[in-house]
């Protein structure tokens, strides 16, 4: 007789470690998830006239956004690169949820930084009370509020 199997039987030790967002100024990128949004730079890296970004937020070492040149990635080829970069350009290309526990806070200094504001801190019909913003590169940010 097998025993019964549960979730955390089948369950793998598995974790997000690390996703990427495009930059298109790594300058500005870098000042914008580190001295706005406060992250810890983890990792900078400059390759052939490119840079790629590490950046967490602190306490989380096992957490990482890592803010990449788009056009790097092998086999993109021109037509797929100016589509990035029109899709970028619009928001469309790119998105990242974030949480935190003080979302009106959060909001005035993303405010205060000069940040495109999409959407200001508003009640979700899903339940969720956040706000929406662009990174220099015009990634979509959602901050939720945490309960």
């Amino acid at each position: 007789m097998t025993a019964p199997s549960t979730p955390e039987a089948n369950a793998m030790d598995i974790a997000i470690h690390a996703s990427f967002l495009p930059h298109t100024d790594p300058d500005a990128s870098l000042a914008f998830y580190r001295d706005t949004l406060g992250f810890e730079v983890r990792n900078d890296v400059g390759y052939q006239g490119l840079r790629w970004i590490t950046v967490g937020p602190p306490g989380q070492p096992e957490t990482s956004i890592v803010l990449a040149p788009p056009s790097a990635s092998p086999g993109v080829t021109e037509d797929e690169k100016r589509t990035i970069a029109e899709m970028m350009a619009k928001g469309t290309y790119a998105m990242l949820l974030l949480a935190t526990p003080d979302l009106d806070a959060a909001f005035e200094r993303i405010q205060a930084s000069g940040a495109e504001i999409v959407e200001e801190p508003t009640m979700q019909p899903y339940g969720v009370r956040d706000c929406a913003v662009r990174d220099p590169a015009g990634n979509l940010l959602r901050v939720q509020e945490r309960r």
